[in-house]
């Protein structure tokens, strides 16, 4: 059997953090996504991605704001639905925020807090609308995108909030203990 490896190559985009101490080298050309080692053919290097999720942030929620803006735009010229126009302006000015936050690191976490609460009422809201109609257009396509935003948001969170090194403290050896006289 042959495996294949999936490898995404975007020069532009350059990592910030120093991935070495997390057991990552950034010295890498590039990450093999299949876990395999990378392979060296004739035409380079392949698809490469070197990417974190702390740099493909803003660029998420500010697709994701713009998809909820257009939706809740389109619901209204449809059907006149005002909830669904308040919901799309809703959601685009939660993710505008969280895209002005993520941009910077000093408050990149509260970006994505932001990102994570609202991918999470958007989840739950189209959720209980699917399992109130029973009508899977619109509400399933926009429940697995706010999901899929959900789980974007929850690991850039974590990735974010957890620290770049965790130094284990050495043990102090204990002296024998004298013998008694």
């Amino acid at each position: 059997m042959s495996s294949f490896a999936l490898t995404l190559h975007i020069p532009s985009v350059v990592s910030v953090r120093n991935t070495k101490l997390l057991g990552r080298s950034v010295s890498d050309s590039c990450r093999n996504w299949s876990g395999l080692p990378k392979s060296r053919s004739r035409r380079g290097y392949g698809l490469c991605c070197k990417a974190e999720l702390s740099e493909l942030a803003p660029a998420v929620s500010a697709g994701y704001g713009v998809l909820l803006l257009g939706g809740g735009l389109f619901a209204y010229s449809k059907s006149g639905s005002k909830g669904s126009l308040f919901g799309g302006l809703t959601g685009s000015v939660l993710m505008a925020s969280a895209y002005f936050l993520t941009k910077s690191p000093e408050t990149r976490v509260l970006g994505d807090t932001i990102g994570l609460g609202s991918a999470f009422l958007f989840s739950s809201v189209f959720g209980f609308r699917l399992a109130s109609s029973r009508k899977p257009v619109p509400s399933g396509p926009l429940l697995l995108l706010s999901i899929a935003m959900l789980s974007f948001f929850v690991m850039a969170y974590m990735h974010d909030s957890l620290p770049v090194a965790v130094s284990v403290p050495v043990p102090v050896p204990v002296p024998d203990a004298l013998p008694l006289p």
